[in-house]
């Protein structure tokens, strides 16, 4: 589990962990801290203390693919599970996805994800609501894919020996380092699969600020991800860009055609574009507040709209800029 600055999480994760049931084998946990400047690195000592279970390294390249490869070097396991610090474990999550893994003949194998909110705030359920629906990151999304055969799998169970095989993680990679692996081990033959027979609670960002931060960076590392792997990205990853850029050139136009009192036809690309967009807002929006029976799930589109477009303007930017990793030069 990669950890950096974790406080706020890593005991209950570590908890859900350590009630994990465990039938004919052992279980170690492996705490890998990229420098954490809270208390992260005593919390995990002190459960340590009492549990030998769990282990603490430290990773002095603070980047989550060194984490991950560091990990698996030290494990003694024939299996391994990589596992995020913001998730709460079933109790019964590793030894259904073992389970599941033998019985599909596959390399590897993780169980459906619910989201929750990060914290009590209208902003973070706002955020859980959006990131769980389908039109906010879509149906191949980690948060709101189905069970059964998938191109990748969220906090997976592997083989150990597979994933050796294939080279482990690209530390180039700083993002999308599990779509990477994932196609790399498609590519070699091996099959992943999703079980809905167990389940973990994945705790999203608390706040708007930290959204708009994680959507930039992660349409940032798409053009990154598809320059060093294009096979491991796919469409859907490419399309808050593809957004972002038809409403900017529209704009421009409708914007052209109002100062130089040119046919109005020009502003009707923005206002199809606009209208269409606010339409899918608002139905998901009401489609969530029907489940959720509360009328704030209607503010969605404000949490939609910001997640799109920042992602999509993180994509722009590093297309503008050629953009390229940092490991990679």
């Amino acid at each position: 589990m990669a950890v950096r600055n974790e406080e706020r999480h890593i005991e209950l994760v570590l908890s859900s962990l350590l009630q994990q049931k465990t039938t004919g084998w052992d279980i170690e946990i492996i705490v890998v801290d990229g420098d954490s400047t809270d208390a992260t690195g005593d919390i995990v000592k002190r459960v340590a203390s009492y549990d030998s279970r769990v282990k603490l390294i430290t990773n002095k390249h603070r980047k989550t693919p060194y984490a991950f490869n560091l990990g698996i070097e030290k494990a003694r396991g024939e299996y391994i599970c990589i596992l995020g610090a913001h998730t709460r474990y079933a109790n019964n999550y590793i030894a259904t996805c073992l389970d599941e893994l033998k019985l599909h003949g596959v390399a590897g194998c993780s169980g459906r994800v619910i989201v929750r909110p990060g914290g009590d705030s209208l902003q973070a359920r706002l955020i859980a609501w959006t990131l769980s629906h389908p039109f906010g990151t879509s149906s191949g999304s980690m948060r709101t894919r189905a069970s059964g055969f998938a191109d990748s799998i969220p906090y997976p169970l592997f083989l150990k020996s597979t994933v050796v095989s294939v080279g482990g993680y690209d530390t180039a990679l700083h993002r999308n380092q599990d779509n990477d692996l994932n196609q790399r081990l498609r590519a070699q033959g091996h099959k992943l699969y999703i079980t809905d027979k167990t389940c973990c609670e994945y705790f999203v960002s608390k706040d708007l600020l930290s959204l708009a931060r994680y959507a930039y960076k992660t349409g940032y590392w798409n053009i990154i991800s598809v320059k060093m792997n294009p096979a491991s990205m796919s469409m859907r990853h490419f399309v808050p860009g593809a957004f972002v850029l038809a409403l900017s050139l529209s704009m421009l136009v409708a914007g052209y055609s109002i100062m130089t009192h040119a046919q109005s036809w020009m502003s009707l690309p923005l206002i199809l574009l606009v209208a269409l967009y606010s339409l899918v807002c608002v139905t998901a929006s009401w489609h969530t507040a029907w489940r959720e029976r509360s009328l704030e799930p209607l503010l969605m589109p404000l949490s939609l709209f910001l997640l799109h477009a920042v992602y999509g303007a993180g994509t722009l930017s590093a297309i503008l800029g050629n953009a390229r990793s940092p490991s990679s030069h």
